[in-house]
């Protein structure tokens, strides 16, 4: 992997046509072991963010040791990088085979659950391969109510009364029990954990039964960009986050249990961002060479608001505007489909104009998981860059904006 010391040398190095991630492992490094010492129990990292082969194997260096997974896919990926590492198979709805793989060739022991079913799907596995079930921990999975950018309990998760009678059952058969919830993910409410806990605390109480430890999912928020335009969303960082969980989980009676976190976003988020080529300006519309089927639904959904900066072609010598004046800009996939449309206009100077490089930041989270082969398109350039995003001298401070 090519090495640069910001997003700018590599643009105007390579002068790529095609998408290019930018990887910085310090910042990942850093991200994840800021995590780690504010939460007070295990950091399982949520695979599904970004299952990279460079992305695992930072976090192993940096001293993760459990991983959230959720298929055989990221099962083999965690072992490829991490043979010793602890997984939790946290998915609540699995195929009876991926449980008897997880159990018998992976060797993993830790489950979550939201429906009689599943029991029942695990007991069979588990009575086939002659294993003790107390060996086995099953976590039972609770609705959650709470205002997050992606809502999960739309999906998943027992209603507590629900969750009463799965614990209780899970019990019985011999299981070690745990509750488990998951917020949504990018939080908008940081009261949202501390609803969580009181739920969590009814089942515990009703359900009457020892608990191996409570996971309180992920859900904790990346930093992005903002509407300019409008004042700045007032959520509080990591620390405080971190700082309210820990007084929350004391307040409801769980800090003398173990505890697992299962963060994503706010650890790689800031380890990556996309070098985008502007391909056509067509007056006010940019089209890039990347978009919502690829690195971009972010910004296809309207959820996330992506900070972006500006890199001018220096091949270009003559350009027509102002280049003091920031003007919004439409930005159009790179994909014959007409859907292919960021919701979220770029601000950029009035020169930008086609050839134009723009380095789209905090794009660690999702971008690379979700990215599809549609239209044969399919960014899979990386680089390594030291500086972080927005750092480097001669960067304008530009970000991407509602509607």
């Amino acid at each position: 992997m090519q090495k640069f010391s910001n997003a700018t040398e590599a643009a105007l190095t390579l002068r790529p046509d095609v998408p290019v991630y930018c990887f910085r492992p310090q910042v990942l490094t850093a991200d994840a072991k800021s995590f780690m010492e504010a939460f007070p129990g295990r950091t399982a990292y949520a695979v599904k963010t970004n299952g990279e082969p460079m992305v695992l194997e930072t976090l192993a260096k940096a001293g993760v040791d459990l991983f959230d997974v959720a298929s055989p896919g990221e099962f083999a990926a965690v072992r490829a990088v991490a043979p010793k590492a602890e997984m939790l198979y946290m998915h609540p709805i699995k195929a009876q085979s991926d449980i008897r793989l997880a159990l018998e060739t992976y060797g993993i022991r830790v489950m979550s659950l939201d429906h009689e079913d599943e029991v029942a799907k695990i007991l069979r596995i588990v009575r086939a391969l002659d294993l003790d079930p107390a060996s086995i921990t099953i976590f039972v999975r609770i609705q959650t109510k709470g205002h997050a950018a992606y809502e999960l309990s739309k999906k998943f998760g027992a209603a507590p009364a629900h969750a009463v009678e799965l614990l209780q059952r899970c019990h019985r058969i011999g299981f070690k029990v745990g509750l488990c919830f998951h917020v949504g993910s990018q939080i908008e409410d940081p009261e949202t954990y501390e609803r969580a806990l009181a739920s969590a605390d009814w089942v515990r109480n009703r359900a009457d039964v020892p608990l191996a430890g409570l996971d309180v999912g992920g859900g904790f928020p990346a930093e992005y960009g903002h509407d300019p335009r409008r004042k700045k969303p007032q959520m509080p960082g990591l620390g405080q986050i971190m700082s309210r969980l820990r007084s929350d989980i004391q307040d409801w009676g769980f800090a003398d249990m173990p505890l697992v976190a299962e963060p994503g976003r706010v650890v790689v988020a800031r380890a990556f961002s996309l070098i985008v080529r502007v391909l056509l300006r067509k007056g006010r519309r940019l089209y890039i060479n990347d978009g919502i089927w690829a690195s971009l639904s972010d910004s296809w959904t309207g959820k996330i608001t992506l900070p972006a900066r500006f890199i001018p072609d220096p091949a270009r010598t003559r350009r027509t505007g102002n280049p003091g004046t920031i003007s919004a800009f439409r930005v159009c996939g790179a994909t014959c489909d007409s859907v292919d449309i960021l919701s979220r206009p770029f601000w950029l100077p009035e020169t930008v104009d086609t050839g134009d490089w723009i380095e789209i930041g905090h794009i660690g989270a999702y971008s690379l998981s979700l990215r599809t082969r549609f239209n044969g398109f399919y960014p899979d350039t990386f680089v390594e860059v030291e500086t972080p995003f927005g750092e480097a001298e001669g960067y304008a401070s530009l970000e991407t904006m509602a509607d």
